[in-house]
């Protein structure tokens, strides 16, 4: 669901190696999926305040998604503090969302203004630049929030969405900027990603806008939206994005799964959970990957982005309202204290593909969480040997990148 090749917004696509580190902290007892899932995620943060799309390559909205998952999920705040502190260093800000005058990103600015609402800061104020001005600048006399940019203009139907829901936090949304969010629907119910002609539903995008429609009140769109999107759900109860060969994955399912809880639809809601948290590995996985949402069955490549998106689905809880209040600091693990006889998900692939895409809201959120996951993967003798390798390689990795840090 990315906002193009400038930033990959709003998917944030991890699309490195994972990053596999030491289980440090104990097992929580009654920890749950979504728990489990953030403690995982919080232990792949390089330097443990960012996540990478290359060795020495900071993601800077991949990151921002680890934050807003660790919120969702209620834990790792440390994790999440330091997160956030990372995407306010005044050269993360400007290289992300634009200098404010030649160069200014809808998409980045709004995602970054949520982070900064999730965490209780100010985002008038967040890395010596006023978001929520800098976002309103980008405004269009028709509402819809443009890129001012050499380059060719990025924005599209997520970063509208993103926009009003960041606003919506800020003091309120602008009724125009509204107005061509509900505009945008197709004639199907649906909502585009890429706003133009002719207009195609996006499962991805339609999640998105279904959660700032619901937070602004326009519950008519909202519902049309909903519908739309049930009849997309797969009989696995997972969603697909609208690429060619495209298969049910974590990340547009956790994005429905939000939707659809603020939606009303508590049924399908339950459902697109239960597909995610079938994804996440679990006792029978090699160690470094238990608490990880696969994108799909048995692809390791993009866990962090896909967990990242999964977490405030299985939570139930929209973008519109995810907040620190009342988070804590443990780093959750899968309890794989008990013997357990689950053997139903495949086994990890341990090639990691780094072009992969795991893609490719107000009544109160209404789910509970997801029970802690005792057992998921297959683990196979013939395998535990490269575990162990991408273990080693994993923390090189790490290494490497933290003596090429120390030298900047």
């Amino acid at each position: 669901m990315g906002l193009g090749p400038r930033s990959a917004v709003m998917t944030g696509v991890t699309a490195v190696a994972l990053v596999f580190t030491p289980l440090g902290a104990a097992a929580q007892t009654g920890a749950t999926a979504d728990d489990t899932a953030a403690g995982w995620l919080a232990r792949q943060l390089v330097d443990g305040d960012h996540v990478e799309s290359a060795p020495a390559t900071p993601d800077f909205d991949g990151t921002a998604d680890v934050v807003l998952a660790l919120d969702a999920a209620g834990v790792a705040s440390d994790a999440a503090t330091k997160a956030a502190a990372f995407l306010a260093e005044p050269d993360t800000v400007l290289e992300y969302v634009g200098d404010g005058a030649a160069e200014s990103y809808a998409g980045p600015l709004a995602k970054l203004a949520l982070v900064a609402e999730s965490r209780g800061l100010d985002p008038k104020s967040f890395g010596e630049v006023d978001l929520v001005t800098a976002l309103g600048a980008l405004q269009a006399p028709s509402g819809r929030f443009v890129d001012a940019s050499a380059q060719p203009d990025q924005s599209d139907g997520l970063s509208q969405a993103l926009a009003v829901l960041a606003l919506e936090r800020a003091g309120g949304a602008p009724a125009k900027a509204v107005d061509f969010l509900v505009a945008s629907a197709c004639q199907d119910g649906g909502f585009p990603a890429a706003l133009d002609t002719p207009c195609v539903s996006d499962v991805d995008a339609t999640a998105v806008a279904i959660q700032a429609l619901v937070a602004v009140g326009r519950t008519d769109a909202a519902t049309a939206g909903v519908t739309w999107l049930v009849g997309k759900q797969s009989a696995a109860g997972g969603f697909k994005t609208n690429l060619p060969d495209a298969s049910d994955n974590a990340g547009s399912t956790g994005l429905a799964a939000q939707a659809l809880r603020v939606g009303g639809k508590a049924a399908e809601a339950d459902k697109a959970v239960a597909f995610l948290t079938a994804l996440q590995q679990g006792c029978t996985a090699v160690e470094a990957v238990r608490g990880a949402i696969f994108s799909s069955q048995g692809q390791a490549a993009g866990a962090v982005s896909a967990t990242s998106l999964a977490i405030p689905g299985i939570v139930g809880i929209s973008y519109a309202k995810v907040s620190a209040v009342g988070a804590n600091n443990t780093l959750p693990i899968v309890d794989c204290t008990t013997p357990t006889t689950s053997s139903t998900t495949a086994a990890i692939n341990p090639i990691v593909n780094p072009g992969d895409n795991n893609n490719g809201v107000s009544p109160a959120p209404q789910g509970g969480k997801a029970p802690a996951l005792a057992a998921t993967g297959i683990y196979r003798p013939s395998v535990a040997w490269l575990g162990v390798l991408l273990l080693l390689s994993g923390t090189a990795l790490v290494a490497l990148a933290r003596r090429r840090a120390s030298t900047r």
